[in-house]
């Protein structure tokens, strides 16, 4: 939520680097020309150049070098072209980590969009980087100072299908140009066999449904109060492998059955649940039996996929997790939460801040305190979320991208000349350029 709008950014130099999967970038970028900004582009794959903007809209640069050739060549394009914001989808890549570093020695912003902190009806945006990386983490004694907001929210349609959509063709394109970007190395697989993994997930799916009937009305119904429930991430989730030292996803579940095994109540039951996006690649069973039967407790551990996370979250005792957006949502369920790697709403107040051996035993005096959320979760919209998705428009008369740019965090909103990045100063910050939008 920008103040107002889009149009908060006229008068900027904008380089677009990587945005999510499917038209999101091309669109964002005619909102951002149509508002009076001056945007470029850069393609790094097939996937990128088949969802360019227009040309009409913006130029955009194929890069074809090497990796180690990126950071040179992207500051000498930044000077020669005056660029004065980026943005980018996710600071992690290995092309926007070095974007970023670029950027921050020119003194140039950069704004990091994401998945919403607040799903389905909110995308991230953040100045600087976002999760672990946020500028905007605090402890709780800043959110009990702030207001609580009112906030007007949208409701998201489901999107899930377009996002599979646009992610199968833009692979699919980034497979085919291989040969004209021979140099790229992308964050993850680009090739015609991972399209395996989405053909064989619906299959799963109805296997799932079949095999795991019952298991929702359970964990409802006589498991209600008594399990301890562990949504698992995506395996090649960034936050797991750079905010999290948990030896990924199947070090983390290892751990945590350990844990389980040898301190949680003997009535107590662990609830594995799978990620839907990961349902295609990974099968945790194995691994799961394993360390259960290894821990001495096979039978009170339980694997599952595709449950209704809002309809179970309020009848679990408590959530793991490593730092998913899932443990917000628990917390905003009132349920207690251990975070076990680096999450942006890990707290005191919010979250559990002992060991995961004692979480188990001490959970009932771990209820996350709902004022100190409220607070947070209405500073949280106000300062990074922007009501809407990447994959499929909210509302489509009102701009290219079909977000909801505005709301309360527009009434609180400043210019960027008045934060400054680190080792930059508000002076070469106004010298570059006159007007420039909060993000």
């Amino acid at each position: 939520m920008i103040e107002g709008g889009v149009e908060a950014f006229a008068g900027s130099r904008v380089l677009l680097l990587q945005g999510p999967v499917g038209p999101f970038f091309a669109r964002f970028a005619k909102d951002l020309k149509r508002a009076g900004a001056h945007v470029e582009a850069i393609a790094f794959n097939g996937g990128d150049w088949l969802f360019q903007p227009p040309r009409s809209v913006c130029p955009t640069t194929l890069y074809r070098g090497t990796m180690q050739a990126w950071p040179d060549w992207l500051a000498r394009l930044i000077v020669a072209r005056s660029i004065d914001m980026v943005f980018l989808f996710g600071d992690c890549r290995p092309v926007h980590r070095a974007a970023h570093r670029v950027a921050t020695r020119l003194g140039v912003e950069v704004g990091v969009f994401e998945e919403g902190y607040l799903r389905p009806d909110f995308i991230t945006l953040e100045r600087h980087g976002v999760n672990a990386n946020s500028p905007s983490r605090q402890g709780p004694a800043h959110y009990r100072a702030c207001p609580l907001r009112q906030t007007t929210v949208r409701p998201m349609p489901r999107s899930f299908w377009p996002m599979v959509w646009w992610g199968f063709v833009y692979f699919l394109a980034a497979s085919l140009a291989r040969p004209w970007f021979r140099d790229y190395r992308h964050h993850r697989p680009i090739g015609f066999l991972q399209a395996l993994p989405w053909l064989r997930s619906p299959l799963r799916k109805a296997w799932y449904a079949l095999a795991e009937r019952g298991v929702q009305a359970r964990m409802t119904g006589a498991w209600s109060g008594r399990f301890f429930l562990v949504p698992l991430q995506v395996h090649n989730d960034a936050q797991v492998h750079f905010h999290a030292n948990v030896g990924g996803v199947a070090g983390f579940i290892a751990d945590t059955i350990a844990s389980f095994g040898r301190a949680a109540p003997a009535d107590a039951l662990l609830v594995f649940k799978h990620h839907p996006l990961d349902r295609g690649y990974c099968d945790y069973a194995r691994t799961i039996a394993r360390a259960a039967r290894a821990s001495g407790c096979a039978a009170r551990v339980v694997y599952c996929h595709d449950q209704h996370m809002p309809t179970v979250l309020p009848h679990c005792r408590a959530v793991v997790v490593i730092n998913s957006t899932s443990g917000l949502a628990a917390i905003g369920c009132g349920r207690p939460t251990k975070v076990m790697g680096e999450a942006i709403y890990d707290m005191p107040g919010l979250t559990f801040q002992g060991s995961l051996d004692r979480f188990w035993s001490e959970v009932d005096s771990a209820a996350p305190d709902r004022d100190l959320y409220e607070r947070f979760r209405g500073e949280l919209i106000a300062t990074t979320q922007i009501n809407g998705n990447f994959y499929r428009r909210l509302d489509r008369d009102a701009c290219a991208t079909g977000l909801v740019w505005t709301g309360e965090r527009a009434r609180a909103a400043a210019t960027m000349v008045a934060f400054p990045l680190r080792g930059s100063s508000t002076a070469t910050l106004a010298a570059r350029t006159p007007a420039r939008a909060t993000i």
